[in-house]
Protein backbone atom coordinates (compact mmCIF):
# COMPACT_ATOMS: atom_id res chain seq x y z
CA UNK A 1 0.00 0.00 0.00
CA UNK A 2 1.45 3.49 -0.95
CA UNK A 3 1.69 6.46 1.16
CA UNK A 4 -1.60 8.11 1.37
CA UNK A 5 -0.01 11.54 0.54
CA UNK A 6 1.62 10.07 -2.59
CA UNK A 7 -1.85 8.77 -3.77
CA UNK A 8 -2.99 12.56 -3.07
CA UNK A 9 -0.60 13.86 -5.14
CA UNK A 10 -1.07 11.43 -7.88
CA UNK A 11 -4.67 12.07 -8.06
CA UNK A 12 -3.99 15.80 -8.20
CA UNK A 13 -1.66 14.94 -10.90
CA UNK A 14 -3.97 12.99 -12.77
CA UNK A 15 -6.86 15.38 -12.81
CA UNK A 16 -4.43 18.08 -14.21
CA UNK A 17 -3.53 15.89 -16.90
CA UNK A 18 -7.06 15.00 -17.64
CA UNK A 19 -8.36 18.59 -17.07
CA UNK A 20 -5.76 19.46 -19.81
CA UNK A 21 -6.62 17.04 -21.90
CA UNK A 22 -10.04 17.92 -22.06
CA UNK A 23 -9.16 21.70 -22.64
CA UNK A 24 -7.17 20.90 -25.96
CA UNK A 25 -10.01 19.24 -27.21
CA UNK A 26 -10.88 15.26 -27.68
CA UNK A 27 -12.56 14.51 -31.27
CA UNK A 28 -15.94 13.74 -30.19
CA UNK A 29 -18.87 15.99 -30.74
CA UNK A 30 -20.86 14.28 -28.07
CA UNK A 31 -18.57 15.71 -26.12
CA UNK A 32 -20.16 18.49 -23.98
CA UNK A 33 -18.60 21.51 -21.85
CA UNK A 34 -16.98 19.05 -18.85
CA UNK A 35 -15.24 20.13 -15.38
CA UNK A 36 -13.15 17.62 -13.74
CA UNK A 37 -14.35 17.71 -10.34
CA UNK A 38 -12.20 15.29 -8.00
CA UNK A 39 -10.20 12.21 -8.49
CA UNK A 40 -9.54 9.19 -6.22
CA UNK A 41 -6.77 6.89 -6.34
CA UNK A 42 -6.96 3.91 -4.81
CA UNK A 43 -4.47 3.07 -2.14
CA UNK A 44 -2.23 0.83 -4.51
CA UNK A 45 -2.20 3.18 -7.12
CA UNK A 46 -3.92 0.92 -9.20
CA UNK A 47 -7.03 2.39 -9.54
CA UNK A 48 -8.54 5.91 -10.24
CA UNK A 49 -12.01 7.36 -10.06
CA UNK A 50 -12.26 10.27 -11.83
CA UNK A 51 -15.32 12.75 -10.97
CA UNK A 52 -16.95 15.07 -13.54
CA UNK A 53 -20.04 17.23 -14.43
CA UNK A 54 -21.63 18.11 -17.18
CA UNK A 55 -22.97 21.52 -17.67
CA UNK A 56 -26.12 21.38 -19.68
CA UNK A 57 -29.01 19.04 -20.44
CA UNK A 58 -29.46 14.96 -19.03
CA UNK A 59 -29.06 14.43 -22.64
CA UNK A 60 -25.99 15.74 -23.12
CA UNK A 61 -24.90 14.43 -19.79
CA UNK A 62 -25.65 10.84 -21.19
CA UNK A 63 -23.56 11.69 -24.62
CA UNK A 64 -20.50 13.19 -22.79
CA UNK A 65 -20.38 10.01 -20.42
CA UNK A 66 -20.35 7.93 -23.71
CA UNK A 67 -17.85 10.22 -24.92
CA UNK A 68 -15.80 9.81 -22.57
CA UNK A 69 -15.93 6.08 -21.61
CA UNK A 70 -14.90 5.86 -25.27
CA UNK A 71 -11.56 8.23 -24.84
CA UNK A 72 -10.92 5.90 -21.61
CA UNK A 73 -8.09 3.89 -23.31
CA UNK A 74 -6.21 7.12 -25.22
CA UNK A 75 -6.77 9.37 -22.02
CA UNK A 76 -5.18 6.25 -19.78
CA UNK A 77 -2.21 6.69 -22.11
CA UNK A 78 -2.06 10.14 -21.62
CA UNK A 79 -1.60 10.02 -18.32
CA UNK A 80 0.67 7.12 -18.49
CA UNK A 81 3.23 9.30 -20.62
CA UNK A 82 3.35 12.10 -17.73
CA UNK A 83 3.26 10.37 -14.61
CA UNK A 84 6.25 8.79 -12.97
CA UNK A 85 4.76 5.36 -11.74
CA UNK A 86 6.15 2.03 -12.68
CA UNK A 87 2.18 1.18 -13.42
CA UNK A 88 -0.52 3.43 -15.04
CA UNK A 89 -3.64 3.13 -13.17
CA UNK A 90 -6.94 2.15 -14.87
CA UNK A 91 -8.88 4.77 -15.37
CA UNK A 92 -13.15 5.34 -14.76
CA UNK A 93 -15.07 8.45 -14.86
CA UNK A 94 -17.99 8.99 -12.64
CA UNK A 95 -21.04 11.81 -13.19
CA UNK A 96 -20.40 13.81 -10.02
CA UNK A 97 -24.00 14.28 -8.04
CA UNK A 98 -22.18 17.52 -7.09
CA UNK A 99 -24.74 19.99 -8.57
CA UNK A 100 -28.36 18.34 -8.52
CA UNK A 101 -26.55 18.15 -4.50
CA UNK A 102 -25.87 21.54 -4.14
CA UNK A 103 -29.57 22.20 -6.15
CA UNK A 104 -31.29 20.49 -3.28
CA UNK A 105 -29.38 21.84 0.05
CA UNK A 106 -30.47 25.07 -1.78
CA UNK A 107 -34.26 24.36 -1.77
CA UNK A 108 -33.86 22.39 1.52
CA UNK A 109 -32.53 25.49 3.00
CA UNK A 110 -35.35 27.60 1.64
CA UNK A 111 -37.87 25.99 2.38
CA UNK A 112 -36.23 26.27 6.51
CA UNK A 113 -35.95 29.74 5.80
CA UNK A 114 -39.39 30.11 4.85
CA UNK A 115 -40.59 27.65 7.57
CA UNK A 116 -38.76 30.20 10.34
CA UNK A 117 -40.34 33.34 8.70
CA UNK A 118 -43.96 31.55 9.08
CA UNK A 119 -43.01 30.68 13.03
CA UNK A 120 -42.04 33.83 13.66
CA UNK A 121 -45.31 35.38 12.03
CA UNK A 122 -47.26 32.88 14.13
CA UNK A 123 -45.19 33.68 17.17
CA UNK A 124 -45.46 37.49 17.13
CA UNK A 125 -48.98 37.15 17.11
CA UNK A 126 -49.80 34.44 19.03
CA UNK A 127 -51.18 35.06 22.76
CA UNK A 128 -50.50 32.76 26.28
CA UNK A 129 -53.23 30.19 26.82
CA UNK A 130 -52.77 31.08 30.57
CA UNK A 131 -51.87 33.72 32.16
CA UNK A 132 -48.85 36.22 30.49
CA UNK A 133 -46.37 35.18 34.25
CA UNK A 134 -47.83 32.05 35.50
CA UNK A 135 -45.48 32.33 38.47
CA UNK A 136 -47.12 32.87 41.93
CA UNK A 137 -45.68 36.10 43.24
CA UNK A 138 -44.95 37.38 47.22
CA UNK A 139 -48.41 39.08 48.37
CA UNK A 140 -47.77 42.51 49.30
CA UNK A 141 -49.25 44.06 52.47
CA UNK A 142 -51.15 46.75 50.56
CA UNK A 143 -53.25 43.66 49.84
CA UNK A 144 -54.92 44.01 53.61
CA UNK A 145 -55.42 46.87 53.79
CA UNK A 146 -59.88 45.99 54.53
CA UNK A 147 -60.17 44.82 58.23
CA UNK A 148 -62.78 42.35 57.28
CA UNK A 149 -59.73 40.75 55.27
CA UNK A 150 -57.46 40.74 58.02
CA UNK A 151 -60.18 39.02 60.85
CA UNK A 152 -61.17 36.39 58.17
CA UNK A 153 -57.07 35.54 58.26
CA UNK A 154 -56.96 35.37 62.16
CA UNK A 155 -56.62 31.55 62.87
CA UNK A 156 -57.73 30.61 66.74
CA UNK A 157 -54.96 28.54 68.40
CA UNK A 158 -57.19 26.64 70.81
CA UNK A 159 -56.98 23.09 71.19
CA UNK A 160 -59.02 21.06 68.56
CA UNK A 161 -62.68 19.54 69.23
CA UNK A 162 -63.13 15.97 69.71
CA UNK A 163 -64.29 14.50 66.76
CA UNK A 164 -67.66 13.35 66.41
CA UNK A 165 -66.57 9.73 66.54
CA UNK A 166 -64.68 9.73 69.52
CA UNK A 167 -66.29 9.14 72.94
CA UNK A 168 -66.98 12.01 74.79
CA UNK A 169 -64.68 11.36 77.66
CA UNK A 170 -61.08 10.76 75.76
CA UNK A 171 -60.08 14.49 75.14
CA UNK A 172 -57.05 14.28 73.75
CA UNK A 173 -54.42 15.55 76.36
CA UNK A 174 -51.06 17.59 76.25
CA UNK A 175 -49.87 16.46 72.78
CA UNK A 176 -51.26 12.95 72.62
CA UNK A 177 -48.32 11.43 73.04
CA UNK A 178 -48.64 8.04 75.05
CA UNK A 179 -45.67 7.20 77.33
CA UNK A 180 -43.92 3.73 76.93
CA UNK A 181 -44.87 3.10 80.34
CA UNK A 182 -48.60 3.90 79.37
CA UNK A 183 -48.92 7.24 81.19
CA UNK A 184 -49.26 10.82 78.61
CA UNK A 185 -47.43 13.97 79.06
Amino acid sequence: MADPQRARKMADRIKEIVARRLDKGIKDPRLGFVTITDVKVTGDLQHASIFYTVYGTDEERRDTGAALKSATGMLRSEVGKNITARLTPSIEFILDALPENAASIDRLLQEARQRDQESQTIAATAEYAGDADPYVKPRDEDDYDDEEDDDALVVDDAEPAPSADAPAGDAPVGDGFVEPDGGTR
